[in-house]
Parts: C-alpha cells; sequence; structure tokens
C-alpha cells in the first residue's frame, strides 16, 4: 500500500491563513481597548466615589476565540500530518533504492552469462573447426605407429638389458586380463590369415556373430517370459517340480512342452515388442551404411569415385582406352554438352 501525499500548502490556503490571522490581531486589539476603556472607567468611578462592576460580555470573547482556535487547530493538523509523511517517504526511498540494486544485480547476473556463453561458443567452434581439418583416419592411423614404435622401442631396451619382455610387461596386468589379450591376438591373427575364398555360409556367421556381439540381453524380459512359462506349464500338468535330496528345485518336463527342442514352433507365437523392432531397424540402417561406405572406398582405390560409364570390367578398360587416345579431342564436345551450349 502507497503512503499517503505529503498536505501541500497551496496558495488558497496561505490566504486564508492570512485573513484568519488578521481577523485574529484585529480582535484582539480590539479587546484590548476594552479592557483599557473599562479600567479608565472603572478608575474614574473609583475617584467620583461611584463603583460600578460591569458584567462582562461574552459575545466579543466568542468572536475573538473562534478564529484563533481555528488557526491554531490548522496548525496542530498541519504539525501532526507532517511528521507521518516524512518516515512514509523515507520508506519510499528506501524500496526505490533496493529495487534499484535489485535490478543492477540482476543485469549483472545476465553480463556474466552472456560472457561465459560466448566464451564457450568460442570454445567449442574452435574445437570443432581443428576436427573439421584434421583427418581422424591420419589421427588413428599416427597414434597406431606412435604405439608400435614404443613397444619396439621398449622391448629392444629389455632385450638389450637381458631381461624377458613379455614377463616384464606382464607384470602391469592381472591374470584374466593377459588371458583375454591372448585370445584376442591369437584371433585376430587367425582371421588376418583365413582371407581366402569365402562362401557365403562363412560370411553369414560372420555377420551373425557380429549381430550378436551388439546384441544387449534383456534379463528382465527374459525373467517375465520364463515365469510365464512355468506358470503355464505347471497348470497344464505337463511340468513338476521335483526337491531333491539336496534342497535343490528341478524341474521335470513331462510330456516334452516345456523346453524347446529342434522340432517345436512355439517361437511363431512370439510377437516382438516396439524396442525389438526399432533394434532390427537401426541394425538393418548401420548394414547398409557400412555397405554403401565400403563400396564407396572400393571405387575410391581404383579410381573410379567419379560418374559410372561402364556395364562390367571388359567395358570399363576398353572405356579407359578410349579416354588415353580421344579425351583431348572430346574435351570441348564434353564440356559443352555438360553445359547445355550445344543443344
Amino acid at each position: 500500500m502507497a503512503p499517503p501525499a505529503k498536505k501541500r500548502r497551496t496558495r488558497a490556503a496561505a490566504t486564508t491563513e492570512a485573513a484568519a490571522a488578521a481577523a485574529a490581531a484585529a480582535a484582539a486589539a480590539e479587546q484590548e481597548q476594552e479592557s483599557n476603556a473599562e479600567q479608565t472607567a472603572t478608575k474614574h468611578n473609583a475617584e467620583n466615589g461611584n463603583i460600578h462592576h460591569p458584567e462582562p460580555d461574552s459575545a466579543p470573547a466568542e468572536t475573538t476565540v473562534e478564529p484563533a482556535a481555528e488557526v491554531a487547530t490548522e496548525a496542530t493538523t498541519e504539525a501532526t500530518a507532517e511528521p507521518q509523511t516524512e518516515p512514509q517517504t523515507e520508506s519510499e526511498h528506501i524500496d526505490a533504492a533496493a529495487k534499484a540494486k535489485e535490478r543492477m544485480a540482476r543485469f549483472k547476473a545476465l553480463q556474466a552469462r552472456a560472457k561465459t556463453s560466448s566464451e564457450t561458443n568460442l570454445k567449442e567452434a574452435t574445437r570443432e573447426s581443428q576436427r573439421l581439418a584434421s583427418d581422424p583416419s591420419q589421427l588413428t592411423a599416427l597414434h597406431r605407429k606412435h604405439a608400435i614404435a614404443s613397444h619396439k622401442l621398449l622391448k629392444a631396451d629389455v632385450e638389450e638389458s637381458g631381461e624377458d619382455f613379455e614377463r616384464k610387461r606382464a607384470w602391469d596386468w592381472t591374470i584374466d586380463e593377459s588371458e583375454r589379450w591372448d585370445k584376442r591376438v591369437k584371433k585376430k591373427m587367425a582371421h588376418r590369415d583365413n582371407n581366402a575364398f569365402r562362401d557365403g555360409h562363412q560370411e553369414g556367421n560372420k555377420v551373425y556373430k557380429r549381430q550378436l556381439r551388439n546384441i544387449k540381453p534383456d534379463l528382465v524380459h527374459y525373467d517375465k517370459q520364463r515365469q510365464a512359462a512355468i506358470e503355464k506349464a505347471a497348470a497344464s500338468g505337463g511340468l513338476d517340480i521335483v526337491e531333491t535330496e539336496d534342497g535343490e528345485l528341478i524341474a521335470v518336463d513331462k510330456d516334452g512342452s516345456f523346453y524347446s527342442t529342434a522340432d517345436s514352433t512355439t517361437f511363431t507365437q512370439n510377437r516382438p515388442d516396439k524396442a525389438a523392432v526399432d533394434r532390427l531397424v537401426d541394425d538393418l540402417r548401420r548394414a547398409e551404411e557400412q555397405r554403401l561406405k565400403k563400396r564407396k572406398e572400393r571405387m575410391a582405390k581404383s579410381g573410379d569415385d567419379g560418374d559410372i560409364t561402364y556395364i562390367n570390367e571388359k567395358n570399363k578398360q576398353f572405356n579407359q582406352k578410349l579416354s588415353r587416345f580421344y579425351d583431348k579431342y572430346t574435351a570441348d564436345i564434353r564440356d559443352s554438352f555438360e553445359r547445355g551450349t550445344m543443344i
């Protein structure tokens, strides 16, 4: 709630107060004259021996007191009103100062935030430009060459000192890590040696294993399906739960409907959820992108990254022979056809 406005004295109010003050002064002068006249008359009567005490007249007193009372009342009202407005004005100044300080703090915070954002954007833009300027394949090759050179240098130093390099290097690895690494190296060497002709079955098996490595098992969904299958088999009477002497529970399939076999057709009743379908679509998309990437690399190695002008390898060789002999004569004609100026 806003404080009441300070009462200001206008010109009309000042004129009214001046008139009231003049009337009060005239009444006081008249009263003084009357009192002097009464004192003179009393003195004269006392000298003559005739003492007469006149009754006081209350009417002049009323006329003289009322303007003074009004002026005093108005002055008192102004005196009491002015101290009340002064604290309210001070509170207004305090509130305005607090609001201005708060706005300044918010402005400073916005400035700091804008500065931080601009610096972050500049760093990200610089990093992005550096990444685009550098070739990732070349960086990978450099890191690999550096690792191989470091390995050879360390091996030469250890062998020169008469120590076993493999034994010394194994100090930094656990047994499990060492076995996994040996298995990986052995598999890589076998894959490198077995690079001869492969049939479709071998290629399909390779793709299948790669897809299995990319699949993450959903254990929660598996537990739900297994529990539902157990309940269904137990309700139909085809599954018995037998407890052994050690207290272990074993499920016994009496009619062969619980455990799947090569002749089972229960997989046809499976309905995959949306997440599984999306995973299949993503896998197909990645396979297509990989196929196009390999094709582009093959064409770049053979120099066929331009337009395809052949239908087979023999036709490709014939077109290359024609280009060697006649490109210098037909270059202008082909450029004109591409520009459309020969039509």
